[in-house]
């Protein structure tokens, strides 16, 4: 009886959890956790930590994975009605650290209410789209859009262009597995080009500098320019097969700048060369591809949309860090998944695997 018991409960551990997507994310952990200790090699509590926030992170993966997508519906509206009054409350009496306004101090902790928003949009809209599934209509794509504008426009206003970009990619990666007509995107994608110049008015000034250090880093190397050229010639450096784990020259000298969190990449580069940036990238596709995988075999719109939209998530945070860290996209604060050191962003992540998760496993329930 004993052993039966045992039998059930590690069936009952194991029921809804997806095994290719976690194998790719605990390769990814363990890939980070490596580099995040060699990157923090004089400081190895934050290594620690890190493990630590992986452990969080598993258990709210495996937690979210166990609720059926019709119930983590109901928390749509919730998280994002409270996301939105957090980011209003952020607005009005919100911490500001280094010129921008992003915490909201509660006294025994300080929370950064954006991160709630890169799951409370794309949930909200999904759920959005499920209820009027039968009737979409443009109008409901306007609305949906509104739902987007609010919170991206007061996270933008913080300053924070990076989570607001994820915000807005997120909440538009619902709108596009949706069905938003490719006319509109092409209209879209037109307005937002003729308006570049006005938008480039509104921008701050450090905004502006990093978009021009992007075009000649080497126009203020000691200042703006310093991230990139640091971090691409730490990639350059590592050649074809790194320098090897603990020995790059750059990352031990610190002159990779935040090298354990939005600058990882280029420690992972010095370290393990143009292979290891191979394999790397290969997982990453890997976890894309399980992601479109478990979008397509998705039994409801709300579960198609949602798990869309988190995939397509993924391949924006990593598409975008390794971007910047190579140079060819301007430097915003975007860390690169399941590897960059951080409580927050992680469990975030670790929570949208779970979602896709959940979809996963319980498509056949959905069905019957």
């Amino acid at each position: 009886m004993f052993q039966q018991f045992l039998q059930r409960l590690r069936l009952r551990l194991v029921e809804h959890l997806d095994g290719p997507l976690l194998l790719i994310m605990l390769a990814l952990m363990t890939v980070g956790l490596s580099t995040v200790y060699s990157a923090t090699y004089d400081a190895n509590n934050r290594a620690l930590a890190q493990a630590l926030n992986m452990a969080v992170g598993l258990c709210a993966m495996w937690a979210v994975a166990q609720f059926p997508p019709q119930k983590l519906m109901r928390f749509a509206v919730p998280l994002y009605v409270v996301g939105v009054v957090l980011l209003v409350l952020v607005f009005l009496f919100g911490v500001k650290v280094n010129g921008a306004r992003r915490w909201l101090s509660l006294g025994f902790i300080r929370i950064q209410p954006s991160e709630l928003l890169k799951l409370g949009v794309p949930l909200m809209l999904a759920w959005y789209f499920h209820k009027h599934e039968a009737v979409l209509k443009l109008r409901h794509y306007l609305v949906a859009g509104l739902l987007l504008l609010v919170p991206f426009a007061l996270i933008a206003k913080q300053p924070d262009l990076g989570t607001a970009i994820l915000v807005g990619a997120a909440g538009f990666y619902v709108l596009f597995f949706a069905g938003l007509p490719w006319q509109v995107i092409i209209g879209l994608a037109a307005t937002g080009a003729g308006a570049a110049p006005f938008v480039w008015t509104m921008l701050h000034d450090y905004q502006r500098k990093r978009i021009l250090t992007l075009i000649d880093p080497t126009s203020d190397p000691l200042g703006s320019g310093y991230h990139i050229i640091q971090s691409t010639i730490a990639i350059g450096s590592g050649g074809s097969f790194g320098k090897g784990w603990l020995a790059g020259t750059q990352t031990h000298l610190e002159f990779i700048p935040e090298r354990h969190t939005d600058f990882i990449f280029a420690v992972f580069s010095e370290e393990r060369g143009l292979l290891g940036n191979s394999v790397l990238v290969l997982l990453y596709l890997l976890l894309i591809g399980r992601g479109l995988m478990i979008t397509a075999n998705a039994s409801t719109l709300f579960a198609r949309v949602m798990a869309g939209s988190i995939t397509l998530s993924l391949f924006t945070y990593a598409f975008v860090n390794m971007g910047m860290v190579s140079g060819i996209l301007p430097v915003v604060g975007v860390p690169l998944p399941f590897m960059s050191y951080g409580g927050t962003a992680l469990v975030t992540l670790s929570i949208g695997i779970g979602i896709l998760m959940s979809i996963q496993t319980h498509r056949m329930l959905v069905r019957q």
